[in-house]
């Protein structure tokens, strides 16, 4: 647990990076989430690592946590970062997540955490974190306009992508297709290519890291990054990749970040 707890901190330092200087104004700048600024990026990781912090220490509380969520109206996650100042929304998320850290730092790796999708290992609910934290800083990073350089934490990221394409297609209750997909990626600053699945299978998917972290993310669509789909399976996939818990996502429109 400390090697990917010390990855996640140092993602969220990343992304502190970003939103530490902004003037109150910056705050309100819209990010591509429809109808969301920088403000309610921050506020969204804020209230999910309170909830992590939750099913990590009360898996009971959680649970009925989590149907009054599903339950409620509007978006919850988004309520406090508008109902303060961002310097006050910006201390709160940082002790909001120094706790997180603490908590899971101590966990048997193996241990299962309940979540909003399936339950998973206290390194995997982590790891999760760290996706959360980076794809939401990518938003803010295109609101301010601003090229993140891709670091090798980029691997966590595109390993719960690889690992999530069944729960791309149940989630749309869709069967998973039968056959493998082999996925080569080229990690940032070059070397051996990561892999995940079995080299022999005719779909593949292959090209940066970083493309296909933003597609597995639905940062980017396919179609504006260097991904290259090989057979049905793969182009199938990569059109519905999704690599966070919750309802389908939308995606981002072809042609919005050429």
């Amino acid at each position: 647990m400390d090697a990917i707890t010390a990855d996640l901190v140092a993602e969220h330092d990343s992304l502190d990076a970003l939103v530490a200087d902004l003037p109150p104004e910056a705050w309100e700048m819209p990010t591509p989430a429809e109808g969301w600024a920088v403000r309610d990026q921050i506020s969204h990781l804020w209230f999910f690592d309170d909830r992590a912090v939750l099913a990590a220490t009360d898996p009971d509380a959680f649970v009925t946590d989590a149907k009054e969520l599903l339950a409620s109206t509007g978006d919850p996650s988004v309520a406090h970062g508008r109902s303060v100042a961002p310097a006050e929304l910006l201390e709160d998320w940082r002790a909001g997540r120094a706790r997180m850290v603490a908590v899971l730092k101590g966990l048997d790796p193996n241990a299962r955490i309940v979540w909003y999708g399936p339950a998973m290992g206290a390194r995997s609910f982590a790891t999760a974190r760290l996706m959360e934290t980076w794809a939401h800083g990518q938003d803010v990073a295109d609101a301010m306009g601003v090229h993140r350089l891709p670091t090798a934490r980029l691997r966590h990221v595109a390993h719960i992508g690889v690992r999530a394409r069944p729960f791309s297609y149940s989630v749309r209750n869709t069967p998973v297709p039968d056959g493998d997909v082999f996925v080569a990626l080229d990690p940032p600053g070059g070397g051996e290519p990561w892999t995940w699945g079995d080299a022999a299978a005719p779909d593949r998917v292959t090209g940066p890291a970083l493309d296909f972290c933003l597609v597995v993310t639905q940062r980017r669509h396919v179609d504006d990054t260097a991904v290259v789909t090989d057979g049905p399976l793969a182009e199938d996939w990569m059109r519905i990749a999704q690599a966070f818990a919750g309802s389908p996502g939308a995606g981002r429109e072809p042609g919005q970040f050429k």
